[in-house]
């Protein structure tokens, strides 16, 4: 039998659907309570081929290890509270702990906590899921170029922002032929599910000792950005006068864009599924 010669092209592995819950209490007694819920996953990509092609662990840093990691830093991590810089500190770490790993990848969805209103004041400690929409945060760290020369990217969004207008949407003039039974109207109700990415363009991560993510996050604003994308596509949604699902999705992009602005810039993308 002729020997068969094997090349790995290419490889990545990790660790999915980590669920963290953590609470930040105040330093202060009395100080309103931070409930975050998050589902991570951790990947990584560097020279592991020996361990594909010559059974060889060693090398190997086991889905165990970076499940413990995303709970650590879950719990010690100053930058928990923000998606992108605990999703950034965590893949940052991966690629300066582990000579042979090259990148990693992180991905955190957020879901929703709001406080109870009591009185017309926001409870301290308590809190209701009053949505089903969740906050992503998509991180890539490259450190080919050296672990001191980290390159970073930074996708985040929003998913399953489920929304409805009960007028001001209709849908006429399309393609018609025998298999159409659709009846154009001028006035009908719309409800569609949003799912809306941008991307952080970001400057060169020259930090070994991920000694800089405050300074990103001040420009980024990445708390700020993702406040302003969900208003701004509520609002857009709203007020539009639609013409049909397509037209709809372009409409919020460009006042995305528009509107929303920080210092070292997005692009963005809409994607509805229409109802």
């Amino acid at each position: 039998m002729a020997e068969v010669n094997v090349v790995l092209s290419a490889n990545r592995y990790g660790k999915d659907k980590v669920r963290v819950f953590r609470i930040i209490r105040p330093s202060t007694p009395g100080g309103k309570q931070i409930v975050l819920e998050y589902n991570v996953r951790l990947m990584i990509e560097g020279d592991f081929e020996t361990s594909y092609t010559q059974a060889d662990n060693s090398k190997v840093v086991t889905t165990d290890t970076m499940k413990n990691t995303v709970y650590v830093f879950a719990k010690t991590s100053p930058h928990v509270a923000t998606p992108e810089l605990f999703a950034l500190h965590l893949a940052s770490h991966m690629v300066t702990k582990y000579p042979h790993v090259t990148k990693a990848f992180c991905e955190v969805e957020s879901l929703k906590w709001s406080r109870i209103p009591v009185q017309g004041v926001e409870h301290k400690h308590s809190f209701v899921r009053d949505g089903e929409e969740k906050r992503t945060a998509s991180v890539e760290v490259d450190g080919t170029q050296g672990k001191d020369k980290l390159v970073g990217k930074v996708t985040s969004g929003i998913q399953d922002l489920l929304v409805l207008k009960s007028s001001g949407s209709a849908f006429e003039n399309f393609l018609r032929d025998e298999y159409t039974t659709l009846i154009p109207v001028s006035d009908r109700i719309f409800s569609t599910s949003v799912d809306l990415t941008y991307t952080f363009s970001l400057p060169s991560l020259s930090f070994g000792a991920i000694d800089k993510l405050e300074g990103l996050d001040v420009e980024a604003q990445f708390n700020r950005v993702a406040a302003s994308a969900k208003e701004v596509t509520l609002e857009v949604f709203a007020v539009d006068e639609s013409a049909s699902v397509q037209a709809s999705d372009q409409v919020p992009r460009g006042s995305f864009l528009g509107n929303i602005i920080n210092p070292i810039g997005e692009t963005g993308d809409i994607v509805q599924d229409g109802v």
